[in-house]
């Protein structure tokens, strides 16, 4: 006779969506950034309402609503790379229901040269979805 967990475990019983928590968003988030899968981690962990906020180039706060203008801000700011020299991605900090996370590239920007950027992103998350990221430099 087949119990409920050797069910489970060979998959003819699906277990129920279950929310993340911000600590299990944080460590998914950090996988991705860390891969360079900024595509998949919209997918998987934004909110189709989220919104994005930092400064443009003239240093006015910018912020933009939904994952269509999210995605083309990402892609905005990609067409201005010229060259990547290196990257990188420091773990999490988790703080109640935000996650706090350094980020930093060497790059040659188009008409600007090499510069060495370095960002603290804080993410907010509710219901196990990222609502908003916020990003300082």
């Amino acid at each position: 006779m087949w119990n409920v967990p050797t069910l489970y475990l060979y998959g003819f019983i699906k277990p129920k969506n279950k929310t993340m928590t911000t600590q299990e968003v944080a460590t998914r988030l950090y996988e991705l950034c860390d891969e360079n899968k900024p595509a998949q981690a919209h997918e998987e962990l934004y909110d189709a309402n989220a919104t994005s906020t930092e400064r443009n180039m003239a240093g006015q706060l910018e912020t933009v609503t939904g994952m269509d203008a999210i995605t083309e801000k990402g892609k905005k700011f990609e067409a201005m790379i010229e060259e990547i020299f290196s990257g990188y991605t420091k773990e999490p900090f988790v703080f109640g229901n935000y996650i706090f996370m350094e980020m930093g590239m060497d790059v040659k920007m188009k008409g600007m040269g090499r510069m060495d950027m370095k960002e603290m992103c804080m993410y907010e998350v509710k219901d196990g979805k990222i609502i908003s990221e916020q990003f300082y430099y």
